[in-house]
């Protein structure tokens, strides 16, 4: 047991420390290279943050689990509002532009109904995996376009150079994944050592695990007030999973797809991402404050819930 306890401890601290520095080279780099921390939120630190549900996907369709990426997809996007979102307004309020409603919100709500339809049928095929994968083209430069990179940024920002500022983004969103790879696998060991079923550390420790690196950015973005950052991560993570993340079963392993993804994981996060959407039209000249954080991290408990009552493990 001191081997996965050393490693808990070594994958916090990481990231802890990379979450920090993560967050702030991504602001940098805004600001040099005269893009919106919104914008970065919602590009370079959503893809970041969401590096390893995308491998996690590709190893699994690669491995004949389509099932397992899919619900990878799915899952994340829950944790994001649910977890994330909770847990960060929970720690610092998350004031609200109401650019966000004008224009990223419409983009999110559109991805995640189109999503739906293509898994409407039950499969889940390469035509259906070009058609998001259009829509994430389109999502790309739908954002580029409407960037305001006059938007004033909230909250210092690092004195370094665009070059420099990429290659701390760089080593730092590394380290990041390391770390939070190395604390689920010393939890896991830890776990089974102390008699936890693999069902509860599915539910429990890799579900959480798998969502770190958001939660680490979200909340290194709040205190450091980066909060367009924060609320882009969560936003431009939740596009990328639904348009380029539930794409990869479709191209490397297309065929039929677990009903209980279309039945029962895609409406709980349809209605997440309405309620996101509703706090958003609702507080767009204020916060998200803790008592909608507290409420959001409830209900993804009650998820969990739900998945353990059923017996249905998660990864």
């Amino acid at each position: 047991m001191l081997l996965p306890s050393l490693a808990i401890l070594i994958g916090f601290i990481g990231l802890l420390w990379s979450a920090d520095r993560f967050v702030g080279a991504a602001a940098a780099t805004a600001y040099q290279a005269g893009m919106s921390a919104m914008l970065v939120g919602m590009t370079i630190v959503a893809l970041g943050t969401s590096a390893p549900e995308i491998i996690v996907s590709i190893m699994a369709s690669l491995d004949g689990s389509p099932n397992l990426a899919t619900g990878n997809a799915l899952g994340s996007n829950i944790a994001n509002i649910g977890l994330v979102l909770g847990v960060t307004a929970l720690v610092m309020p998350i004031p609200v532009r109401f650019s966000i409603v004008r224009r990223e919100l419409p983009l999110l709500l559109g991805a995640t109904g189109l999503a739906g339809y293509t898994l409407a049928n039950g499969i889940l095929g390469r035509f259906d995996a070009i058609f998001l994968l259009a829509l994430m083209a389109f999502s790309l430069w739908w954002l580029f376009r409407a960037d305001n990179p006059d938007e004033a940024f909230a909250g210092s920002v690092p004195d370094m150079a665009l070059p420099k500022a990429l290659a701390w983004l760089t080593l730092t969103l590394a380290l990041l994944i390391a770390s939070s790879r190395l604390l689920v696998w010393g939890a896991t060991q830890l776990a089974l050592a102390l008699g936890v079923s693999e069902l509860v550390i599915g539910l429990t420790i890799v579900a959480i695990g798998t969502s770190l690196p958001e939660v680490a950015a979200c909340v290194a973005s709040a205190l450091k007030r980066h909060h367009d950052i924060a609320i882009g991560n969560v936003i431009g993570s939740n596009l990328f999973n639904m348009l380029a993340v539930l794409p990869i079963p479709g191209m490397l392993a297309p065929g039929l797809i677990d009903p209980a993804a279309g039945g029962r994981d895609f409406p709980v996060m349809l209605l997440l991402t309405l309620v996101l959407g509703a706090l958003l039209l609702w507080q767009r000249r204020g916060a998200i404050g803790r008592l909608p954080g507290a409420l959001l991290l409830l209900s993804y408990i009650g998820y969990l819930g739900l998945l353990m009552v059923n017996g249905v493990d998660i990864a």
